[in-house]
Formats: structure tokens, C-alpha cells, sequence
């Protein structure tokens, strides 16, 4: 288990990325940076409670999508959230963890409904695998199975859209689209 960050490293390893991706569904440079910010403060509040600082870029992009959503729903001008639209390269063009956590969405919807569910609750929500037991009605080792079959599917999937480049640790350096992909057809298509 990876440790986890303080916010100022998420901030430092994050912010330049999720300004882009922000600005890019939204109006102006103010609202951008008012939303980051609120990006920030929610991350900051909710890090003590994540599990495992390997799943922080998809728990970060999940909340700044969020806090998009929200802003879009309660703005004026009945503007339609944009949490599906697939993001254009230069999002994608920091850290390879964060263009991985982008995608994870699409990833997990290509997989069988119980074992998308399982996957998201684990690895993106950050529950305890007790706790995607208790509320998906399955034993520990049900749930444990379940968590394990879908993060193998979702690496099939993944492995299906990109070739990723690893270091000797295992730790995520780079990936590249395959060309024949069949998921996630716009990630490398500029916007």
C-alpha cells in the first residue's frame, strides 16, 4: 500500500492538469479558477479518508467532475453537465496516472454490471472490500472475488485501448492509444 499524500502533493502533481481540464467545460479563466479551488478544498477534506494513494489521480478526476457537474447544474443558462466528455489530448498531456484516471469511467462500463460496480466502489470510491460486501449483499470473499475478477477485466480493457510503459517498479510512466483500439476511440483526437 502506497502512501497517502498531503494535499500540497496532489496539488503540485495535479493542479496544472485539472486547470486544463476544468477550463475546458467551462465559460471563463475566473470560473476556472474558482472551481479548481473548490476542487482543491474538497480533496483536502476528503483525503483522510482514502484508502490507498495508488487510486489518487481517478478519485481527483472524479471530483473535479463533480464539482463541474454541480456548477453547470445550478448555473444559470440551463447548461447540461459535461461529466461524459471524453477529455481532448492536451488534458491527457501531464501525468500518465491522470490520463489513466480520465478513462477510468468508460473502462469500468465495459464491464459486467457487478463487477463494474464492485471495481468503482473499491478502487474509485475507495471503499473497504467489507464495506462493498455489506452494501452490494455478498460475503467478505464474494466480495473479495468479485473486486479481484473485475480489476482483471478492467485490465484486459484497459489493455485493449492502450499500451502502457511501466517502470521496475510497476509504477504507470507512459501510454500510448493503440491504434486499434476499440474503447475510448477519441483519446488521442485533439479537441
Amino acid at each position: 500500500m502506497t502512501a497517502r499524500p498531503s494535499t500540497d502533493a496532489v496539488w503540485g502533481r495535479l493542479s496544472a492538469d485539472l486547470r486544463r481540464f476544468i477550463r475546458r467545460r467551462v465559460g471563463d479563466d475566473h470560473t476556472a479558477d474558482d472551481l479548481l479551488q473548490e476542487t482543491f478544498l474538497r480533496i483536502h477534506r476528503g483525503l483522510a479518508a482514502l484508502g490507498d494513494g495508488d487510486r489518487v489521480a481517478g478519485w481527483v478526476y472524479r471530483i473535479a467532475r463533480n464539482v463541474v457537474h454541480d456548477h453547470h447544474r445550478r448555473g444559470p443558462g440551463g447548461e447540461a453537465p459535461l461529466g461524459d466528455d471524453p477529455p481532448a489530448a492536451e488534458d491527457c498531456s501531464g501525468d500518465p496516472r491522470s490520463r489513466a484516471g480520465e478513462w477510468m469511467d468508460e473502462m469500468i462500463r465495459q464491464l459486467p454490471a457487478g463487477y463494474g460496480e464492485a471495481v468503482r466502489m473499491s478502487e474509485i470510491e475507495g471503499h473497504s472490500q467489507q464495506d462493498v460486501a455489506d452494501r452490494l449483499g455478498l460475503s467478505l470473499s464474494g466480495a473479495k472475488s468479485r473486486i479481484q475478477r473485475g480489476r482483471a477485466m478492467l485490465k484486459e480493457v484497459l489493455e485493449g485501448c492502450c499500451r502502457f510503459h511501466v517502470d521496475g517498479r510497476g509504477n504507470l510512466t507512459g501510454c500510448d492509444p493503440r491504434p486499434d483500439r476499440t474503447v475510448c476511440l477519441d483519446c488521442d483526437d485533439p479537441a
